[in-house]
């Protein structure tokens, strides 16, 4: 198994790894770190060979079977000293593994369910909502404006290989988000409404908006058309985690549709 061995930091190669750590360099490259032997795995069962691949002298044993695999797809081996490698990782115990991959551009499906996210800000919720979506065969998420970066390495981690398997698109407008949901009735998450999630079809083409508490009048104004719809709870209890919620209705409507 061939590798090239890197030890300086000002290597291109190094550089522009390291450079991936801005959301602003993934964005104009279109390509992403995938740190972790399960997310780059993931990554590459699903069809999306890494460019680089990056590891340590530790590693090199440890996942011999990953460098193998990403050797087989045509990824260029690099072995980086512990410390340089420090400086591209994410993670407080690193595995030693990180891969350059394109971002994924997955088409959306045609089985009638979408999630609609608006105001998320945190990256584990979204890597979570993610995750929800695709074990709930959803055909698609769309991000709206604001909404936390899918691709930073938390999210990814969250996600645990959901990136790979589901659409997902940034819209810029409410307007433009419609234009791709034209048959959809559209169901917004919220915690005040009167009619329970269940009481849905959602056997008929549907999307599902979640937000924040803080954008909820700024939702309604932009969907007037949503019906509210909630998740009826205990009492004393206000609200849940805007990932929980997403989970719970999302399996609703996957309930429905077996």
């Amino acid at each position: 198994m061939r590798f090239t061995h890197l030890s300086s930091a000002a290597n291109p190669r190094f550089k522009y790894a390291k450079s991936l750590r801005n959301r602003r360099n993934r964005r104009k490259q279109q390509q992403i770190l995938l740190e972790g032997e399960r997310l780059i795995a993931d990554s590459i069962s699903a069809g999306f060979s890494p460019a680089l691949f990056f590891f340590t002298p530790d590693a090199e044993q440890r996942h011999a079977p990953l460098l193998e695999q990403a050797a087989s797809t045509g990824a260029q081996l690099l072995r980086v000293t512990p410390e340089l490698f420090a400086q591209i990782s994410d993670t407080i115990s690193p595995q030693g593994v990180i891969a350059i991959s394109a971002i994924p551009q997955i088409p959306p499906g045609n089985r009638g369910l979408a999630l609609i996210v608006d105001g998320v800000r945190d990256p584990g919720n979204l890597g979570t909502l993610l995750r929800s979506a695709a074990a709930a065969d959803a055909d698609q998420v769309i991000l709206m404006p604001g909404v936390t970066d899918p691709w930073s390495p938390k999210a990814l981690r969250a996600g645990m290989g959901a990136h790979f398997r589901i659409a997902i698109r940034t819209a810029k407008t409410a307007e433009e988000a419609r234009l791709w949901l034209p048959e959809h009735a559209i169901y917004f998450a919220d915690a005040r409404a009167d009619l329970a999630y269940t009481a849905v079809n959602w056997t008929r083409p549907s999307a599902l908006i979640l937000g924040g508490e803080t954008e909820r009048a700024s939702i309604i104004d932009h969907w007037q058309e949503a019906t509210s719809i909630a998740i009826p709870m205990a009492r004393g209890v206000e609200s849940l985690n805007v990932a929980v919620a997403g989970s719970v209705i999302l399996f609703e409507a996957a309930r429905q549709r077996a």
